[in-house]
Formats: structure tokens, sequence, C-alpha cells
């Protein structure tokens, strides 16, 4: 027995005894606290009873495939899991889900739930009694290492249900050279054949592959199964990558101040093995008879006498022999562990002069790496249509994989020890080396996402490098205050705040300013000091890895940055559910964010939203008309109109409104549209093929209402996805494109009448958005008073996307909330503590 807990129930004057036995099974006994009679037993079960049975019932749910799992509890009988069942709950099995996925996600928390519920019904009379039928098997004999032998001649789903099965007890294994080495950690591999070194294992009909990534083996349907850990006869644990230079690595000669850490940590063990009379280098942790718990214990004392030495659980079952347990403990505090090279495999162009590498795998604590379930999707260059790079699609295992790496980097790594002139150094080279591969983050972001590669070298890369820089100096400047409180004499007290990091932040970006998005969130969320996970847009990853690669160049400890290409309704919405993530930062539609803050408040976590927009812009008769025409166009066009703050409708005075229209149709005659990569283009191509078909639609809408269409509104003839700039006039307040956003090249314009300003003041916020807004004439007093009526949060006067890191940005109404940029930014990224002592 484990452990014993009593829970006592006051009000109900009832008591449970709760009871965690080695073989898995919860006994809950609920108990009068006075002497009364017994009300019996309930045993919780992880299956879903009769189907299995058994300690080993959990397990063989994942051996036989089932989609579903779950619980049980059920009354106490004299046979095997047969008395009636109280209650049940089931939960989805995922294609690579362990028994520890099903434990932590469903089986304990649910299940504690469950209990609680069932004392309860107990508590009332109204607990069921149902009948259970005999049928159902048992399956103990899973649990015995004999029968855990891998049968080779079945399908690759099979081998990964029966390692997955067995995995931690008794472990499914194969004969390798002559020797039982047993597999840990497998997922199904749906990707083309990866590089490797051949591995004949016994039975098998094809040998297996060892990759970077693991040990890859084969079913009989020719798919693939990835394994990454191996375990040998005498128990020595190995990343299944590492299987032909295991035995390479030399042997340390120890300091005296090392030899000193060493019988530090040998007494250590000898009090957890107190069965072992003298520890050796030979003796093994496990064999000696600790168990996962004794592992926490272990490193938890060997933490309290060196705080330097950080050691992981799987250090362990990594080096379960003490010698290994030293030499890898003394390489940790040497760093000679240290820095694995960074592995990348590149997607190579020679694209605008230049070679361009990008990277296309998941970047998970520190390590490009295939998605765990091998899946992958095509990025398009939405200038011909061409596949640039076959992208990892991160699955739910990935976010969780990436939110623990950055959990344990924030709680426990490097970086929540660093001090902020030391996080400030490393952004100040991150910024550094993105101005040093601007040229080559600018091309990326042309091929990937469509923007014009002078736009983008100026405002895609340029304002992401100002971000990096202008944030990295508030690292050390982040402070709290000293409070004047009342006293209680005669003591005194001193009230101060603290300003605190908030942890593992998830950041999920859109697709219009792939890398300019993730540096306004990822700034403020690092000078804070937090550690964070990134979900880029599915359909421009690349500059994002790109990113990846250059952060670890400039030294960021493994799980500080995490980024994730993939589905947001996937990656996106586990991220925002995640119990670990304690910050969501979001830019994209409202829509969105309204299902991101449901999700969010699964554990209250705080949330920031920059979301649509239908900026409305103001254009007044005593205007400098010209610079109103250009500056108007670049409130639309700007970025082919794929533009958060995009100047959605123009409110144009009457008496110039003729003007104004001819003027800008005689500037988009003008404009070049073509590749991105020329240095004259004035227009690239729309980000992807189905907003390009969304922008079309609308414009049709917008003829269909009775709008004028005077220019544009057709997708141009010529490879790629590319739109022409259109004005609409004669729009009407309650037409749908003078209510929704186009996010495309479409200027929509009302006329106003002369001189009313209050009037269109309120069809100017008869909107439920409020992002930005702007207004064009030569009276301040005219403009100061329009700034402060406009219902936005960002006001341009004269002028239009003027931008700048030092300045804060957000939306009002359903444009959502919070900032991004400036110093406000900081505090979506922080937490006040107040503390108070008494002296």
């Amino acid at each position: 027995m484990d452990k014993l807990i009593l829970w006592h129930w006051q009000q109900r004057r009832m008591a449970l005894l709760f009871l965690n036995f080695p073989d898995g099974e919860l006994k809950f006994i609920p108990m009068d606290v006075i002497d009364c009679p017994k009300h019996g037993s309930i045993i919780y079960h992880p299956s879903i009873l009769p189907r299995h049975r058994g300690a080993s019932a959990i397990n063989w749910t994942l051996i036989q495939g089932d989609k579903k799992a779950g619980f049980t509890i059920f009354w106490a009988d004299d046979g095997l899991d047969t008395g009636p069942i109280l209650l049940q709950r089931e939960c989805d099995v995922g294609q690579n889900d362990t028994v520890d996925d099903l434990y932590n996600r469903f089986l304990f928390p649910e299940g504690v739930k469950a209990m609680v519920e069932a004392v309860h019904l107990i508590a009332d009379g109204k607990a069921p009694r149902i009948p259970q039928p005999k049928e159902g098997a048992t399956y103990e004999g899973i649990q015995k290492k004999e029968n855990a032998e891998i049968s080779w001649d079945q399908p690759a789903a099979a081998l990964h249900n029966w390692i997955r099965g067995h995995d931690k007890v008794p472990g499914a294994w194969a004969t390798i050279n002559d020797q039982v080495v047993t597999f840990y950690g497998s997922s199904l591999l749906d990707a083309s054949v990866p590089a490797g070194q051949e591995l004949a294992i016994r039975g098998a009909s094809r040998p297996g592959l060892v990759t970077k990534n693991g040990l890859v083996i084969f079913g009989n349907d020719g798919k693939m199964v990835l394994v990454r850990n191996l375990q040998f006869q005498d128990g020595k644990m190995i990343p299944a990558s590492k299987y032909f230079s295991a035995d390479e690595t030399t042997t340390l000669e120890l300091t005296e101040e090392e030899k000193k850490m060493a019988e530090d940590i040998k007494a250590i063990w000898k009090g957890i093995l107190s069965n072992v009379p003298v520890i050796e280098d030979s003796t093994d942790f496990f064999k000696s008879g600790a168990s996962s718990m004794h592992v926490v214990r272990m490193l938890e004392e060997i933490k309290q006498k060196y705080s330097g030495l950080q050691l992981q659980n799987e250090d362990v079952y990594m080096a379960t022999k003490f010698a290994d347990f030293i030499q890898m403990a003394v390489r940790k505090l040497r760093g000679e562990d240290g820095e694995e090279e960074l592995v990348i495999d590149y997607v190579s162009k020679n694209v605008n002069n230049m070679t361009v590498n990008m990277p296309y795998q998941c970047f998970i604590n520190g390590q490009f790496v295939n998605a765990d379930d091998g899946k992958t999707y095509d990025t398009i260059n939405p200038t011909d249509g061409s596949v640039i790079a076959s992208v990892s699609s991160a699955s739910l295992a990935d976010v969780d994989r990436a939110v623990a790496a950055a959990k344990e980097a924030f709680e426990n790594g490097e970086w929540g020890r660093m001090n902020a002139r030391e996080r400030g150094r490393l952004m100040y080279k991150l910024a550094d080396l993105m101005e040093e591969h601007q040229e080559e983050l600018a091309t990326i972001e042309s091929i990937d996402s469509g923007a014009v590669y002078t736009l983008a070298l100026k405002t895609h890369i340029g304002m992401s490098v100002q971000t990096f820089r202008y944030f990295a100096g508030w690292c050390d400047k982040i402070q709290g205050a000293t409070i004047p409180i009342s006293q209680a004499r005669p003591n005194h007290n001193l009230t101060f705040t603290k300003k605190e990091p908030i942890g593992v932040c998830a950041i999920v970006i859109p697709w219009n300013y792939p890398l300019m998005m993730l540096a306004w969130k990822s700034a403020a969320c690092l000078a804070a000091g937090n550690t964070l996970v990134l979900k880029t847009a599915q359909v421009t990853p690349l500059t994002a890895l790109k990113f990846a690669e250059l952060s670890a160049k400039a030294g960021f400890p493994k799980g500080v940055i995490n980024i994730l290409p993939g589905s947001g309704g996937l990656v996106g919405q586990h991220l925002s559910k995640h119990p670990d993530v304690r910050k969501v930062g979001f830019t994209g539609s409202t829509p969105t964010g309204k299902e991101i803050m449901k999700s969010a408040a699964t554990n209250l976590k705080k949330v920031s939203l920059e979301l649509g927009g239908k900026s409305p812009l103001i254009i007044f008769s005593d205007c400098e008309l010209d610079k109103a025409v250009k500056m108007g166009m670049g409130a639309v066009y700007f970025n082919k109109g794929e533009n958060c703050i995009a100047a959605g409708r123009l409110f144009v005075e009457e008496s110039i409104h003729d003007e104004f229209v001819r003027k800008v149709v005689e500037e988009i005659k003008k404009m070049k549209i073509g590749d991105p990569l020329d240095r004259s283009t004035d227009h690239g191509p729309q980000n992807h093929k189905a907003h390009l078909e969304k922008l079309l639609k609308y414009c049709e809408t917008g003829v269909k209402e009775g709008a004028t269409l005077v220019y544009g509104g057709r997708q141009v003839c010529r490879p790629g996805f590319f739109m022409e700039p259109t004005v609409f006039t004669d729009v009407e307040d309650h037409m749908y494109i003078a209510q929704e956003e186009s996010f495309g090249p479409v200027m929509v314009i009302s006329k106003f009448k002369n001189g009313d300003v209050d009037g269109v003041l309120q069809r100017a916020n008869t909107t439920e958005y409020g992002l930005a807004s702007g207004v064009f004439t030569k009276d301040i007093s005219k403009a100061l008073y329009i700034s402060e009526k406009l219902e936005a949060g960002t006001v341009f006067i004269n002028t239009y996307n003027k931008t700048d890191v030092a300045a804060p940005f957000g939306g009002f109404k359903q444009s959502g909330f919070g900032k991004d940029l400036g110093e406000e930014a900081l505090h979506e990224y922080l937490r006040t503590k107040a503390v108070t002592v008494e002296y």
C-alpha cells in the first residue's frame, strides 16, 4: 500500500478512506465517523467494466486499440471486479495516447470528481447497484515480461498498440544482437521513410532504422512506428537514436570536488536503498528495489545539496547504475552534456539571388523534430501556387511536449534563474541575428505570405527587429512600488509590490504578418521572463521556424521558445485549454477569439485578444487632398489589404467625393501588380487561395446589394492568387460590405453631407469593431474632437498605418482587449504581487 489518506466530510458526518494499491486500483471505503454500521466498500477501476477486468485493464485497452477508455466505480464483492456498478465515465483514446496520458488527462482528475459524486450518492441513499454481466476477461498475464514479446507479423498500428500498452510495465521487447531490448515511447509515423542506419531485429521481416528521431520499425502493412527509447538487459536505457553510439562515451576523471559530490550522492542512494549493504559502481537503482517515487526523492535530495545540478526523472532511467549516474551528473555539472549540436533539416531554395535555408519541423525544447504522429502539410507560394515545403503538422502530443518543456524551463531551468540584464542581452543578440539574416527572412516572408519584398524588408522584418530591441531594453526596468498603508500602532508596516512573470504563455498568431506578429507578442512575453509556446498560422509557418533557429543560435535555453506549425482548431484550441498554460495572447478573427476565451476559462488563464476590425477613415473637404488620396490608398491597400488596421470604410465629405474617387482610380492604374520579389512591384498576391476566393465573393455581394463597383473586383489573369485593387462607391450603411471586414484590397467609400461632423461620427461608430480609425482635416480642433469621440483603440490624424514599437496597440469592443507594443504590453505578461511586512 503506497498511501493512506483520511478525508472527512463534517456536514455529512462521513469519512472516506483512500487506499492507493500498487496494482493501480483505488479503493474508497465510506464509513461512519461515529460508531455506526458500515456503508460498504466501493472500488475505482481504470476500465469500463465488464469489458476489461484485472489490474492491467487500462493497458489492455491500448493493446486492443480501443477507441474508448474510462473508469468504473463499483461495489466490492468476493469476485474479481464483478460487484454491482455504481457509475462509469468514458473518454476518447488518441492515436498516440499512453497509459500516463489517459491517467493524467482523464482517469485521475475525473476519477476524483466521480468518487466525490459517488460518496454523496451513498450518503443520500441514491447510489445505484447495477449488476454487471459475468462476461468479460481479465488480462493479468500482460504484466509478465515473458508475455510481452513483440510479434512482428502485424500491421504497424497493432505493433504501436502493443508497445504503448506495455509501456512502463513490463515493457514490450524484442531480441536485437542476441539480447533482450525493451521498447518505450512509440508513436505512429505517417511520413516518407526517413534516412537511418539499418538494425536487424529477430523475427522482423524488415530491419529497423536508427534515425535521428528514434528507431523506426515496420508493420507487415509497410507502415511505420517510431520508438523513442530502448532499455537493455542490464537496465540501461538510451534514446533509440543513440543505439549505435551508446558505448562511445569515455569515462571522466573526477576532481576532488566532484569526488566529494559522488560520495554525497552515494549517501543519498544508501538512504533510499537501505536493503543494499554497500553502494558500488555496479549497483542498479531500480534492480535494488527503488520505484518511481524514489526517483523524485533522490533528485530532490540532490537538488538540496547541489542546486546548480539540474536533473530530470528521465536522467535516472537513462543511467540506472551508480557509476553511470555519477558520470552523467558530472557531465551535466560541467556543462559537457550541453548543448547538443542543433540538427536542422532544411528545405533550401535558390531564390531572390540567394540560397534560403528553411527549417520545416516543429521546434520543441530546443530541437527541430517531426510531429509526434509524423503528419505534414504543404505550405504554398501564393505567387504561383507551387509547394515550398512539406511542414510538420503538430499533434496534441506535440502541444503537451512543448508546454511541458516551457514549464520545465520556467520553473527549474536556467531561464527562471537568469537575471534580467542577461535576459535582455539574449534578446539583443537575437535582434542582431534577425537583422543579420534580414534579407533571407524577408525572402522567406515574400514566398510564403506574398508580401512585397521591399515591404517585408522594411516592415515585416524591420519592425520585428525593432520590437525585440525595444523590449530587450525593458528587461531590467520592470519594477514595483512601495505603498503607504494604515499603521496599527505601535507596529510599523511596509507594503511593496513585485511584478512577476506569469509562467507558460501560449501565443497564436495570424498569417498576414507572420514574423512581425510573432515579435509583437513574443518580445514582451520574453522580456517579462515568461516562456512560450507559439502556434504559427497554418499557411505561413516558415519565418517563425527560421526565427526558432536564430533563437537557438542566440543562446536561448531549451524550452524557453517552442514553435508549433499546424491546425488552429487542433493546436490552438488545445493550447487555450491546457492547464499548464497561464496566459494566451491571440491575434485573429473575432469568432475565434470568443472560442479562445471560452477555452481559457477552464483554468481562468489570462487572455489578451487583438481581433477583427472595420476601421473608419473620415476625410473632410478641408484636408490636403493629394495627401489624403495617397494615405487613404495606403490605409486600404498596404500589404495587399491584409492588414488588421486597414481602413475598412472611408467616409468622404460630399464636396470632394467625386474628385477623391477619380484621383484614387488614377493612382491604382499606375500600380504594378506582380512578383513580390521584383523590387518595382507595388501589389503582390493574396496570402492563399481560400482567402482570394472569399474576397471575390465579398465583391460579388457588394454588387448584388447595389454598391457601385468603380474598379477591380476580379482576379488578375495570371498564375497565383492575385486580385485587382478594388473600389466601391455608393455604399449604404446597411450593406454587408459596409459592416464586415474584407481583409483585402477593397476600398469601400461612403459619402457624408458637408459639415455633418456629428452625423459622420455616429455612422463611423455604428460598428461592433473598434481597432483603429483615422481622420484627415486641417482643422486641429475638429481633429481632436473626432479623435475623442471615435470608439477605437488607435486614432490616426492626417496619417495612417503609423505604428511604433513604443506606442501601445489594441482594440475596443469586439476588436478585443489588451495591448501589444509599448510599456503596456509588458503588463499583459506580468502579474502583480503585494507583500506586507511588519517590523
